[in-house]
């Protein structure tokens, strides 16, 4: 049974999604017939990487807010993350542009290693404070999980896998997808956001079920908290 899943490196609730549904797939008694595919999508893909600003002064000068009210709605997001493990330094966290990130994931995901891709990278943005636009950061991060180095740089140096993640931008739009973490069950049941273990497990259960008696019900949405193209996040 295959699951898609359409995040963006710098949601957080992508990270704190990707968590809660290991959590929940590890639970599933049928767990060794899932395929998970990434797929590609970008929140802000007109925005410009800068290093030099902080992260919760960018996000209140975009969206029209205090930098108190900013810091308040990140160190909620950072409590909800250290819920599932996860640490959030959004004072190290770097603004920049996820569309190359995105075209490393393709190529992770070619050599078979698409899910260490999107655990690193979310490390990267939200825990270590890397800039994921820069091409020797992707490089670097590449040869960690396993793919070789020259590779990387030359795919980035070029225009590969642009196609690919503009191609899955679309098919998000095509299916309706606003907002991210999205999760597609077997083409047939979609979760958005970061929901609850249970109902991530009781949505794969009830995909299964549908999967393995080749049912075929109209997408079902159960919506939870996500970031959402030009929303609040």
């Amino acid at each position: 049974m295959k699951i898609q899943i359409w995040s963006d490196v710098m949601c957080p609730f992508c990270y704190i999604g990707k968590r809660r549904f290991e959590d929940a797939l590890q639970q599933f008694e049928h767990k060794d017939e899932v395929e998970i595919e990434w797929k590609s999508f970008q929140l802000n893909p007109d925005l410009k990487t800068d290093p030099n600003l902080n992260i919760t002064q960018y996000l209140a000068d975009i969206k029209g807010w205090t930098f108190e009210y900013a810091q308040q709605l990140n160190d909620q997001v950072t409590e909800m993350a250290a819920e599932v493990g996860l640490t959030y330094n959004f004072d190290k966290a770097v603004v920049a542009n996820s569309f190359d990130a995105h075209r490393f994931a393709h190529l992770a995901k070619q050599n078979g290693l698409g899910d260490e891709a999107e655990e690193t990278l979310f490390k990267a943005y939200f825990t270590e404070g890397k800039n994921i636009a820069d091409h020797d950061t992707l490089a670097e991060l590449g040869e960690s999980i396993g793919l070789d180095k020259a590779e990387v740089e030359h795919t980035l140096a070029g225009n590969k896998y642009a196609i690919n993640v503009q191609q899955d931008i679309a098919q998000a739009q095509q299916l309706g997808i606003h907002g991210v973490p999205f999760f597609v069950m077997d083409n047939k049941f979609g979760v958005s956001g970061a929901q609850a273990v249970p109902v991530f497990l009781q949505t794969l259960e009830k995909s299964y079920s549908e999967w393995a008696t080749n049912k075929q019900p109209k997408l079902d949405v159960i919506e939870g908290d996500s970031c959402e193209v030009g929303g609040d996040c």
